[in-house]
């Protein structure tokens, strides 16, 4: 009986069960380098020490930069600070993402928005206002203004790139000189 008992208490995984936990560690291993390596892709992290940050591969991503800054400097937003007492919001979206505000705005009061789009086509920009604005903007660089009034209702602000347009748009709202 103490021999049965010994040659079981010793007995080898069988040889399935030897390859199955031979393949969980090699799909462990896979797994592991997988989500440590760095891809240099948007996941990866430019924290890591001795790792120094790529720049961006894609030429897009340059040209969106370049663009943004023009779309900043023709609005003026680069320096804006919250302590303008005339300063109320402002934005800065790639074209094919559009952009949408519903800005906090006091009844009664009137404003100054300005849109710029800059790179190539043209967006479709909406107002929901007491009496609507639609208005399609080349994305040329040139300022489009529009002077608001704020009523009862929620003043709602889109722009949206028509197909095939691409570049930056940039807005910002701002209280009316008075």
């Amino acid at each position: 009986m103490a021999l049965l008992v010994d040659e079981l208490m010793t007995k080898q995984p069988r040889p399935l069960g030897r390859s199955l936990i031979l393949c969980a560690s090699a799909l462990s291993v896979a797994l592991v380098t997988g989500c440590t390596s760095d891809s240099g892709g948007p996941s990866a992290s430019a924290s890591s020490p001795g790792q120094q940050q790529k720049s961006p591969s894609n030429g897009s991503d340059l040209t969106d930069e370049k663009l943004g800054k023009q779309v900043e400097k023709t609005l003026d937003t680069a320096e804006v600070s919250d302590s303008d007492p005339l300063f109320v919001e402002a934005g800065l979206e790639r074209v094919g993402d559009g952009f949408h505000s519903v800005p906090d705005l006091t009844r009664g009061h009137s404003y100054k928005l300005s849109v710029v789009c800059v790179g190539k086509g043209k967006i479709s920009l909406s107002i929901a206002v007491k009496n609507p604005v639609r208005q399609t903007l080349d994305c040329d660089g040139v300022t489009f203004r529009q002077h608001l009034t704020s009523s009862a209702a929620a003043i709602k602000i889109d722009g949206d790139g028509m197909p095939g347009a691409t570049g930056m748009v940039g807005w910002r709202l701002d209280k009316a000189d008075k």
